[in-house]
């Protein structure tokens, strides 16, 4: 006699379901990735304002402690307008010193906005008056704030502040000094 056998019908290959999970996987993934990858280049791009903010931030520092060095500023003026010094109080504009020199004092009232050159214009060269540049105001503001240390009557703490807006987002950059009545 005969034995039948069953033959078990075993199919090699993909189902369709198989294959639609294994394709919303794979662009799950390959989206992510995007994703991933335009907000990296959104912030490299704001390393540039990054750098110009600690630059201005620099350059208040910097001009404070020239003052001082060469005898522009007295020890006493080397504070805010609330304390009886020359450095106005708050958040101001970035603009270009005024006459004394100093960033963030009361002669930098009526001083031209301060631009930076972001690359050469049409005739592709760097240095020419078709420079591409950016104004400063009003989306970058400098705070000096400048306080006394306790129980150091001859050293201040110089903290200068630039806030600035890329897009919707708000930066700010923080830059802490000591300052010395001694040049």
């Amino acid at each position: 006699m005969k034995t039948l056998r069953k033959h078990s019908a075993r199919h090699s290959g993909f189902t369709l379901l198989e294959a639609m999970i294994s394709i919303f996987v794979l662009t799950f993934g390959v989206l992510s990735l995007a994703a991933v990858y335009a907000q990296g280049i959104f912030f490299a791009s704001l390393s540039q304002y990054d750098y110009v903010a600690e630059k201005k931030a620099e350059q208040a520092v910097e001009a404070i402690f020239t003052a001082r060095d060469i005898k522009q500023l007295t020890w006493a003026s080397i504070q805010n307008v609330s304390s009886n010094g020359v450095f106005l109080n708050g958040a101001q504009p970035v603009l270009v010193p005024g006459t004394d020199g100093l960033v963030g004092t009361a002669n930098d009232s009526g001083s031209a906005h301060e631009f930076i050159t972001i690359g050469p214009g049409p005739d592709g060269i760097l240095g020419t008056s078709d420079d591409q540049v950016i104004d400063l105001n009003p989306w970058m503001t400098r705070t000096i704030a400048i306080s006394a240390v306790n129980g150091e009557t001859n050293l201040r703490m110089i903290t200068v502040t630039v806030n600035y807006q890329v897009g919707k987002m708000n930066r700010t950059y923080t830059l802490i000094s000591y300052i010395s009545a001694f040049a």
